[in-house]
């Protein structure tokens, strides 16, 4: 068990070198800050891949100008419509690729425990990787017990797992509750942070990651609802010999547990849907996959490799994504079992938490534009960002200049074909996914793709003004934590 602070001290110049020869617990590691130095010889962080995040303001400002731009000249220009509806029919091609493509089948999993205790002889599991399972949490009393309990019982032998916390200074019962917690397990780890730290869940988890021993690393948020047997379908994923042997990471499908409370609720089922739809399918034709934070797991050596969770944006996830990617690993996606989550429940957090999700998406093609633009993560995937980025990024910050040019010059919006195949696309996928992940009728799965169809247009709003504010002003970076119930 460690139970520690993260101390204030200044950073210090220290040169690289390997540590992996060194018993760590011979050092007072209260002393040092464990994002000063490396702590596995083979992490490495590729300057050739990555930039650094300056200049953030100003490269959101011109890629708005230039999208402005763009859209005048096609209204204006005798072809623009053409070359618009040459560009829709290249995407509905890519389009129709993606609706017609069948998800990769997962591995089998991994027998069970209990199964194995009745074997004679006993299954050997010594060779099974070991998984360290990480958790930030922050004010978390009302589910951090819950979850912790739960992650102790998991269908995985108990000796090839452990479950690290990182209490990131809070002023509720979060603290106690997890000291207790520890007491009663040796598998459970616990670190506390100062109120000073940085970094966010980031820094969270870049402090505790390099102490792990996990093979894999998993990364829950502290309401996640966890199958028992999730390990046991997780792990056969990275395993060469299933086809594994550049997965980088696993996503596994994220459920909204609270979605019936509300219209909110019920439109983050279905948007949950939606990604999930269409992550399997992108990947299925050469596309990337994306983590999500919660319920994501990483090989060590990937994580490493990347240098870490970047603590220089708000949304850690997509950014490890990116950075993946540009290493050449694959990610995945685990249908079932899902993992669990509490779904925003009002307007107003719904509307701050996309907001993140929004600015830290769009940060990302900001940070890492260079490599994405000299082709890095090869032809394949960058189309498939291309098409991403189109439909989520560009479609909702040209929809109001497109509007109001379309009036001004009487005739149809130019970006009109785009916007309805993307539309298509994403109330088929929809329907497919309820449809699978629920076992409903028909009827019910076209009521609910309509109503979270019309739910989905708030990320017109979100996109829209995200941009314009990034672009005229800097915005402090911070992890916020979903409040519960709320």
């Amino acid at each position: 068990m460690a139970d520690f602070v993260e101390p204030t001290a200044s950073d210090f110049d220290i040169p690289d070198f390997d540590l992996s020869e060194f018993d760590l617990s011979d050092f007072d590691l209260s002393e040092f800050r464990l994002s000063d130095f490396h702590l596995e010889s083979d992490l490495v962080f590729d300057a050739e891949l990555f930039k650094g995040y300056s200049g953030r303001r100003l490269k959101a400002a011109i890629a708005l100008s230039l999208l402005w731009i763009l859209t005048a000249i096609l209204h204006s220009a005798s072809w623009g419509h053409e070359f618009v509806w040459i560009v829709a029919s290249i995407m509905s091609i890519q389009a129709l690729r993606v609706i017609l493509s069948k998800p990769a089948e997962p591995p089998s999993p991994l027998p069970s425990v209990q199964s194995l205790a009745a074997d004679l002889p006993p299954i050997e599991t010594t060779h099974w990787p070991y998984v360290s399972l990480l958790v930030a949490a922050k004010n978390e009393e009302q589910v951090i017990g819950k979850l912790v309990e739960n992650l102790l019982r998991l269908d995985y032998p108990q000796d090839r797992y452990d479950l690290w916390i990182i209490d990131d200074y809070s002023t509720d019962t979060t603290p106690a509750i997890l000291d207790d917690l520890a007491a009663c397990d040796a598998r459970v780890n616990v670190i506390h942070r100062r109120a000073d730290a940085t970094g966010g869940k980031s820094g969270a988890l870049n402090l505790v990651w390099p102490q792990t021993k996990g093979d894999l690393l998993a990364v829950f948020d502290a309401d996640a609802q966890v199958a028992s047997d999730l390990l046991r379908h997780v792990v056969p994923m990275f395993d060469a010999g299933q086809g594994g042997e550049k997965t980088g990471a696993v996503q596994v499908r994220k459920a909204i547990a609270n979605a019936t409370t509300n219209f909110w609720t019920r439109g983050q089922k279905a948007e949950m849907a939606l990604d999930c739809y269409m992550q399997q399918r992108r990947m299925a034709v050469g596309g990337i996959g994306e983590l999500r934070g919660n319920g994501q797991f990483v090989r060590r050596s990937a994580i490493a490799q990347c240098g870490g969770w970047n603590e220089e944006t708000i949304t850690d996830d997509l950014d490890l994504t990116i950075q993946l990617h540009l290493n050449q690993w694959n990610i995945g996606l685990l249908f079932t079992p899902s993992v669990g989550e509490e779904g925003v429940t009002s307007a107003k957090a719904l509307w701050h938490q996309r907001n993140r999700w929004a600015e830290g998406g769009f940060q990302r093609y900001l940070d890492y534009w260079r490599p994405l633009a000299k082709n890095s993560l090869g032809w394949s995937k960058s189309l498939d960002m291309l098409g991403f980025w189109i439909i989520q990024y560009m479609m909702p910050l040209v929809l109001l200049p497109d509007l109001v040019l379309a009036l001004i010059h009487r005739q149809m919006p130019v970006y009109g074909p785009i916007s309805v195949m993307a539309v298509i696309m994403s109330a088929i996928g929809m329907f497919t996914t309820l449809r699978q992940a629920e076992q409903t009728s028909v009827w019910s799965a076209i009521v609910q793709t309509a109503r979270g169809s019309f739910y989905m247009l708030h990320w017109l709003v979100v996109i829209g003004t995200m941009s314009m504010r990034i672009s005229v002003r800097p915005k402090q970076l911070k992890w916020v934590k979903t409040v519960h119930g709320a």
